[in-house]
Order: structure tokens, then sequence, then C-alpha cells
């Protein structure tokens, strides 16, 4: 063998070990990366401080909508439930609440779902309010602790009888959609402002942190999420609604810039759905457009409006650092009520589509 060609295979063998190195390397700091961004996202969120929060507080409308509390388990965690009306018989709503939030954050819905005859299952997911969990684990957390709540409902005898329809919003939206990928007997699906999968939300929650360079760690993410939820991290709601014949009303703001209208929402891949019960509701409406007004209604918006205005002045007075006396104080003076209005034209659209999926 000549010497140049021993030369060549040498530095050959030098660079795919170089190369295979760079790719280990890179992959192991990938993963830590992954998991330091992807854990960061989805941290436990305990209860608002309710004396500094605008937020219908359950005390406020107890004594009209009384609650049972009951519990289940979703994997290792026990999820506090809490059901509404429980004399009526039309039908339950199992509804699923955003990430960041509870259960107690729709109050409001609550109230509207009852007050038309429904009785509803509420819950706090893993990692929320009062039920257990360090953090809340990732999108696919939502899915499966819906799974959990229907399991349980199915399992009692109480809800015997009752057709069972969905409404969730958010990371709610995005499970009410995609547990169409289980054997649970459903009459009709709401999904406001969901996702389609969570790959899609994270890959675009990445590139507002990271840039294009997120693309590089997609691998990375689809393996950190199979890890831990295995398959159910690569469902999607497309294939969810395709599979399946129940009827699904899709809502979603034009302008929402969190879950994107036109990148990872399920309203984007309507194009792609074969499902012959599906509606689509695109909601453009100024002020009611975005992630979390689409059901509040003008009177609440233009109130939140002014209190927000009042808030800024307090804000530049305090120098950014308001005591929290004064912050109490001024919550204290906020009509509730007002400020969690709903829009009752969509949610009377709503209550109308559930209602065809009863008959």
């Amino acid at each position: 063998m000549k010497l140049e060609e021993i030369k060549q295979k040498k530095i050959s063998k030098i660079l795919g070990v170089g190369i295979i190195g760079f790719i280990l390397i890179f992959s192991i700091i990938s993963m830590i990366v992954v998991k330091v961004i992807y854990d960061g996202q989805f941290p436990r969120y305990d209860r608002h401080d309710e004396t500094i929060t605008a937020h219908l507080r359950y005390s406020d409308i107890e004594e009209a909508y009384p609650r049972k509390l009951v519990n289940f388990k979703s994997g290792n965690n026990r999820l506090q439930g809490y059901v509404y009306g429980q004399n009526q018989e039309q039908g339950l709503i199992v509804l699923a609440h955003g990430l960041g939030g509870g259960a107690d954050i729709y109050l409001p819905e609550i109230k509207y779902f009852v007050d038309n005859g429904w009785r509803v299952f509420a819950y706090d997911a893993t990692g929320s309010f009062d039920s257990e969990g360090k953090t809340t684990k990732g999108f696919p957390q939502g899915l499966i602790d819906l799974d959990a709540a229907l399991t349980y409902v199915s399992g009692q005898s109480e809800f015997d009888n009752l057709s069972i329809v969905l409404f969730g919003h958010s990371w709610g939206g995005y499970a009410v959609a995609n547990i169409l990928h289980y054997d649970h007997e459903i009459n009709g699906v709401v999904s406001v402002a969901g996702a389609n999968s969570p790959m899609d939300m994270i890959l675009k929650q990445g590139q507002r942190m990271m840039g294009n360079f997120i693309h590089t760690q997609r691998p990375y993410l689809w393996l950190y999420q199979r890890m831990l939820f295995g398959q159910v991290a690569s469902f999607n709601a497309v294939d969810a609604i395709n599979g399946s014949d129940v009827p699904v009303l899709i809502l979603h703001g034009t302008e929402d810039d969190l879950i994107e209208y036109k990148g990872s929402s399920i309203i984007s891949k309507t194009d792609k759905m074969t499902n012959p019960n599906i509606r689509t509701r695109s909601l453009s409406d100024p002020g009611r457009n975005g992630h979390n007004n689409l059901l509040r209604s003008d009177d609440a918006i233009a109130y939140i409006d002014e209190i927000n205005i009042e808030y800024r002045e307090l804000y530049n007075d305090y120098e950014q650092n308001i005591p929290y006396e004064v912050k109490q104080d001024f919550y204290a003076k906020i009509d509730r009520v007002l400020v969690q209005d709903i829009n009752l034209d969509l949610m009377d659209d709503i209550q109308g589509f559930l209602m065809e999926c009863l008959n």
C-alpha cells in the first residue's frame, strides 16, 4: 500500500471519529438544553392569590352554584374534581382548562352551562391548583388527565344515562380534540384555541426563544417527549378527528399570539380533515380575537381596558413596585362579575351546537 493511501485512510478515520464525536457531544448538549427549556415551560401552577387578581372566585357564586368535590387518580397523582348542577339531567359537560390555571378560571362558563341545564364536571389538571403534581409536566399530560377524568366519570353511577360532551380551551382545547384517539363514548366536542399537537406547539414556542435554530432540536424534542409520555406524545388532533364521526366545533381567534391561528392551531389544519361533522369559526372581532379574550363580552373588554389604564398609572406612580397592600385595595374595588362577563352570542352558539349533539 502506498504511503499516500495510508495517510488518506488515517485522515478519513480521524475525520470520521471527529464527526461522530461532534454529533455525540452536540446530542448530549441538545438533550440537556431541551430538558431544561422544556421543563421550564411546564412548572406547577398553584392557586392565584385571590386578593390581587380579577378572576371570579367560587366564594362569589357558592350559594347559587353549589358543587360537589371529588377526586381521581391520573398516573401517580390525585386530581381534584368538581361537579356542578348535580340535579341536571340534560347531559354532562366535561370541562378541560388551559395551562397556567385551573377549573375555577372557567367559573363564568360553568355558570352559563349550569344555567342552561347541564351538569358540569371540571377538574384541576396535574400540577394545577388543588391537584397533585410537582409540575404540569407537558402538553400531552393534559390529554392523559382528560382520559383519566373520563375513565372516572364512566365508573360513577351518578353519571349513568347522561350523554357526555366536552369543552376545552387552550391546553384543554388540544386535549378535548385529541381524546378522540381514545375509546370513550362522547357525543360532541368544543375545542377553543386548541393546539393540533404537542410538537407543533413546542416548536412554535421554541422558535420565539431560539429562532430557526429550534429546528435542529426537533429530534431531541421528539425523543424527550416520547420518553416522558410514550405514544401519546405523537398524537395530533387531525388524526383524532378524522378517525371519528363525533361532531367537533373548532373556535379560534385570528390574532391569537400564543397558539397561532396560522401556525400550531387545530383550525389551521382543517383542510386536512375528513370528518363530515366538523364546524369551524374564526373569531375576528377586535378586542375579542386573541387567546384569552374570546369568550368575554364587549362590556367586559371595555371595562378591562379601563382597569388596565388605572393599573398602569399606579404602576408608574410606584416606579414599577406596587406595594402588596396597595394591590389588594386596587383589586378589592374591581367588579369581578363584569370583568368575567361572557360573550353571550358566542356561548349561545356553543350551546346550540351541544344541544344538536344530543339529538
